[in-house]
């Protein structure tokens, strides 16, 4: 069994991981200056990977019980690869921006939906 509320906390976890990439990608964009590999960028990408993969399992389970119009496996398997693309790259200034951007923005289109989608079934028990 699924459970909504740990599948809703693990999902808006995952959105403030984008929203902090987000902002480091910004910063780091600016200053030109790389994240240190194994004190910054492999302790925060495998905190991510952690949520990430449990999230993606969780979520796949929950779209297959609950069959969501607007929401498919599909789209969870592409966020969770997208989410652990930006928790990495959000490092390095020479990451694509436009290529980074994207990625950031479909993610976080997931990662709203499936809030949405998860707080009205909890509002609906």
């Amino acid at each position: 069994m699924v459970q909504e509320n740990s599948l809703l906390r693990m999902t808006e976890m995952l959105l403030e991981y984008v929203e902090i990439s987000d902002s480091r990608y910004k910063k780091v964009k600016e200053t030109g200056k790389k994240g240190d590999f194994y004190n910054e960028v492999k302790p925060f990408a495998d905190k991510v990977k952690s949520i990430n993969d449990r999230w993606k399992e969780e979520a796949r389970k929950w779209i297959s019980i609950h069959k969501p119009r607007n929401l498919y496996s599909q789209q969870i398997d592409s966020a969770a690869e997208h989410i652990e693309m930006v928790s990495i790259q959000s490092f390095f200034p020479d990451a694509s921006r436009t290529r980074f951007i994207n990625y950031v923005n479909s993610a976080v289109y997931v990662l709203k939906q499936l809030t949405i989608l998860l707080r009205e079934e909890k509002k609906g028990t």
